[in-house]
């Protein structure tokens, strides 16, 4: 969920996984280290404020979001293979 990758990024968690080979803590791996890692290497590239909006609150931006995250999930036909999935991590 974005309210994740917000508190997360926030509490420098995603920085801790990789430094420590993606790993949350001694035994469990972090989930979806493909995506954590190009989120941090954007992140060090551009100047990002993340702000974390609450869901469900009829907010004008957030509501636009969640329509264009819709519509971008309903579209099959431009879907990317998702490359870094592991099937055996859920």
């Amino acid at each position: 969920a974005a309210s994740d990758v917000y508190k997360r990024q926030q509490k420098g968690w995603a920085k801790k996984w990789r430094a420590n080979g993606w790993m949350r803590n001694a035994k469990d791996p972090a989930l979806n280290p493909d995506l954590w890692e190009k989120l941090l290497d954007l992140l060090e590239k551009h100047e990002v404020t993340l702000v974390w909006v609450k869901g469900h609150a009829e907010t004008v931006e957030n509501n636009r979001c969640d329509c264009l995250a819709v519509a971008a999930a309903n579209d099959k036909a431009h879907w990317l293979e998702d490359t870094g999935y592991d099937p055996a991590e859920r």
